[in-house]
């Protein structure tokens, strides 16, 4: 048990593990979005009941404890071998610390094993239409009603949530006389309470991962809401730091995966790897580096703040410089075939958008971390 709690032995008990229980966890035929979902909680599922998907989780919460390193590294393996898609997986490094962090230790014992397990998904409503970036002005509004509360509003970009089961979901519970910041509570909301209704977004690269959400005077017991009143804007600011780091590694291993693929086609076609792929190597290489800083510096029990803006920088800038070159090396790939480097790259314009746009991420970095001033 000590010795599998190093990294190093980690990961090679988990790739001897993988590679010896293939038929478990081998790769889906379905590549629709459904298809996806139903695979990873296969997937979840598997390595589960192995115990590698408890690690680095606290005992309290069903884990079995260990550095967050060990799930980083399920994750990267994972995802590396093409067994589960990023998007997905990267909703557990996002809400289970959250649940762990802010629900009632009875509530986080009883939820965070079924999302590990992958009997359920869960999903994060936190944008509105008018809110976006600018979180602290959501208008979606919870109302006390003895030991109740009764939630009116609209979320919108909420990724998954046609498949979810839960979601941690901000309100507006403060009057005007309270500041936007104080004014935000969180709860965790089953999405099957009568009120609720669920929208797909069709999106560009043709794959509906983004929905919206209406509430109509869904009703929520006091026991489910996250920490205290008014702890929404906490939550969501000790969250936003793990969407914007931790989930990366998943993602970065995907990222490589798709390089190699790239260069594998490249090669096929008869042209030579050029400065560019050396580029996009460099890149993904100082985003990797960054993002193992990151990981490490939370498996040394630090709290991550507005640094990881300069891991979601890298990121959209690694995985804008991989899909461009795609489409320079390979001729018509993207502007007139049906293949996933299409798909890929449309998706990848969002790089900058998603999880903090480049321009906001830029601002936090230039505040918070260079003390710049607001000019």
């Amino acid at each position: 048990m000590t010795d599998l709690l190093e990294p190093a032995a980690f990961r090679t008990a988990l790739r001897s593990w993988l590679d010896e229980n293939s038929g478990l966890v081998e790769p889906p035929d379905d590549h629709s979005l459904q298809g996806h979902m139903r695979q990873f909680a296969r997937v979840q599922r598997a390595l589960y009941d192995a115990d590698w998907m408890r690690y680095g989780w606290p005992e309290r919460a069903g884990g079995l404890g260990g550095p967050a390193i060990l799930r980083a590294i399920v994750g990267e393996e994972v995802v590396g071998r093409r067994l589960a898609e990023p998007g997905p997986y990267s909703m557990l490094e996002v809400l289970a610390p959250t649940m762990i962090d802010y629900a009632s230790p009875e509530l986080a014992a009883e939820m965070v094993p079924k999302l590990l397990s992958g009997e359920e998904q869960w999903c994060q409503g936190f944008s509105e239409p008018g809110s976006g970036s600018d979180l602290a002005s959501l208008t979606t509004r919870a109302v006390q009603r003895g030991d109740e509360w009764v939630i009116n509003g609209q979320k919108v970009w909420t990724s998954f949530a046609q498949y979810s089961h839960r979601c941690i979901l901000l309100t507006r519970t403060g009057g005007a006389d309270i500041p936007d910041h104080e004014a935000i509570t969180a709860f965790f909301v089953d999405l099957d309470t009568p009120g609720i209704s669920v929208r797909p977004l069709h999106t560009m690269h043709g794959v509906d991962e983004f929905c919206e959400v209406y509430f109509d005077d869904v009703v929520v017991g006091a026991d489910r809401m996250l920490g205290r009143p008014g702890d929404g804007w906490r939550l969501a600011m000790d969250l936003l730091p793990y969407e914007r780091s931790t989930c990366f590694w998943q993602r970065i291993a995907y990222l490589y995966s798709r390089f190699d693929a790239l260069i594998g086609e490249v090669k096929g076609i008869g042209q030579a790897v050029d400065v560019d792929m050396g580029d996009v190597y460099l890149a993904l290489h100082t985003l990797r580096c960054r993002s193992r800083a990151t990981q490490y510096r939370l498996a040394e029990g630090h709290k991550l703040g507005p640094e990881t803006s300069i891991d979601k920088v890298l990121l959209a800038g690694a995985e804008q410089r991989l899909y461009d070159t795609a489409r320079d090396l390979l001729p018509g790939a993207v502007e007139l075939e049906d293949t996933d480097w299409r798909t890929e790259y449309l998706y990848s314009r969002a790089a900058t958008i998603y999880g903090g746009t480049a321009e906001v991420q830029r601002n936090i970095i230039a505040r918070r971390l260079l003390d710049l001033g607001k000019e």
